[in-house]
């Protein structure tokens, strides 16, 4: 391909262009075709020097001179862009790039390219559907991560609520790069389930680990399509039930004594978010205020032995393995007789998931926590693209940004 002449403008370039071919065969008969003029093809290309480029190109056309033929005439062909294509397919391979590793949109890059919005999504979207069916996307995966989010919220209560599933697979080196492995319509252990199925028993019998939030939708998709994993309840929310109980207690105390919701002024709401607080992070001057608090607004000592049992049970993932299996046996034999109402309910669910709590020991620590940061990187994409209405698009653009592409930054000799 041969640049004849360049035009610019301060809005953009304008490249001519032409291949060298001389020569062509009918692609029906083989017979060697003759010349019969150029046809003018319009193209956008990357953008240069901070402008959109368009590319005029005269593409050659021949005629099949076999009078049989059924071809008749047909257009030169060549790898900067197929037919009817109006983005080169370097254009093409560039603003989806972008979109997997950088936090832009497709308005962005179409700004660029000097398109409209539906002509650069129109290019990407073939190119994204081609990297995302690569087979070998789901291969050697042995750990999986399970949340739900919430993908719109137009509609009917819950129908915007979509499933997503992380790959939580670790290195050589023993880190997790978390990538997400796909989005399915709704929050339920049908949607996890079916997708499970979909992947084949290979699949499933690979994989060793599974974790999950205290939902009993996802635990019984894993234990019915997974039953060879172990699954393991997500730290943060175990310590994040505690600290519900912690603050349900807190409110229906301040109800009893003071006949009211919290307000500004009284003990216990002062309170409220250093109740959250683990007790090796509290300063001395926070220990003292909540000393003081609690002696003034809990006459019957119900938060604070409510606060002791949540401070229990972050302890668990603190302590040696063998000291968190043991704290665990103490915490479900302890708290579902506690005289508190929350924190014998707290006790009760834990011991539900009481093998799940357990199982964090036996898998190094696994957690849910790669699936929140992948919630993450959807949640800038969803903002960045303010909003979607079609959730194919949106399962696509969620693949490329969370997906695995982007290159992670390691440190250097230099920077260790």
């Amino acid at each position: 391909m041969h640049i004849t002449s360049v035009t610019g403008s301060a809005e953009s370039l304008l490249l001519r262009i032409e291949t060298d071919q001389s020569l062509a065969g009918c692609p029906a008969c083989g017979v060697v075709a003759i010349g019969h003029g150029r046809r003018r093809i319009r193209l956008h290309d990357i953008p240069c020097f901070g402008r959109p480029v368009r590319l005029l190109w005269a593409k050659r056309v021949w005629r099949c001179p076999d009078s049989g033929c059924p071809t008749g005439t047909f257009t030169e062909e060549h790898p900067l862009a197929g037919p009817r294509a109006k983005l080169t397919a370097r254009a093409v391979r560039w603003a989806t790039n972008a979109l997997e590793r950088f936090d832009t949109s497709v308005a962005a890059l179409a700004y660029q390219l000097g398109v409209s919005w539906h002509t650069a999504w129109d290019g990407i979207e073939a190119e994204a559907r081609r990297r995302i069916a690569d087979e070998g996307r789901l291969k050697d995966v042995d750990a999986l991560g399970v949340d739900e989010h919430v993908w719109t919220h137009t509609g009917l209560p819950g129908s915007g609520m979509i499933t997503g599933i992380v790959d939580h697979t670790r290195d050589e080196e023993g880190k997790v790069h978390a990538r997400l492995l796909d989005l399915v319509p709704g929050r339920s252990g049908k949607a996890y389930a079916d997708w499970l199925k979909e992947q084949g028993k290979d699949f499933a019998a690979g994989i060793k680990v599974a974790t999950l939030d205290p939902f009993r939708g996802y635990a019984n998709a894993v234990r019915d399509e997974l039953p060879e994993s172990i699954t393991v309840l997500d730290a943060f929310h175990v310590v994040k039930l505690g600290g519900a109980a912690v603050d349900d207690v807190r409110r229906r105390v301040q109800q009893d004594t003071l006949g009211h919701r919290g307000r500004k002024g009284d003990p216990l709401y002062g309170i409220r978010r250093t109740l959250q607080i683990g007790a090796e992070h509290l300063t001395e001057k926070q220990a003292a205020r909540l000393e003081k608090k609690l002696t003034t607004g809990d006459p019957k000592d119900e938060v604070t032995l409510a606060w002791h049992c949540y401070q229990k049970l972050r302890a668990v993932y603190h302590a040696s393995p063998a000291r968190g299996r043991q704290l665990v046996t103490e915490i479900l034999t302890s708290f579902p007789t506690c005289p508190i109402p929350e924190i014998a309910r707290l006790g009760r669910s834990l011991r539900a998931w009481k093998s799940a709590i357990l199982a964090y020991f036996d898998t190094g620590g696994a957690s849910n926590g790669p699936t929140e940061a992948i919630n993450g990187v959807i949640e800038t994409t969803r903002r960045i693209a303010r909003g979607f209405r079609n959730f194919a698009n949106y399962r696509l653009r969620c693949l490329l940004a969370a997906g695995g592409h982007r290159p992670y930054r390691r440190k250097t000799a230099n920077h260790a």
